[in-house]
């Protein structure tokens, strides 16, 4: 029989990876509202963005704010993505 972890870990990315290919654009305010709401779910890791110039992807547009804005929930872990400059 195969042993299973004791724990798992879910982390949302629906915040990052799902919204970069979504059009039209959607405010920063309206995306801190999604964090907010994802964070009051219970969820305890969540993806908030990705440092990429909104030029490549628009929806990436307020990534320093929301980077500094999501962290003032206690208790929770928000990622955010770095792209590599070089291969």
């Amino acid at each position: 029989m195969k042993s299973y972890p004791q724990r798992i870990v879910i982390e949302e990315q629906g915040l990052r990876d799902g919204l970069q290919s979504e059009t039209p654009f959607l405010p920063t305010d309206k995306k801190l509202e999604l964090i907010r709401a994802v964070a009051d779910a219970g969820l305890k890791r969540i993806q908030v963005t990705a440092f990429v110039h909104p030029k490549l992807v628009p929806q990436m547009m307020g990534s320093r704010f929301l980077s500094t804005s999501s962290a003032k929930n206690t208790g929770k872990s928000f990622a955010k993505h770095l792209i590599a400059v070089t291969g």
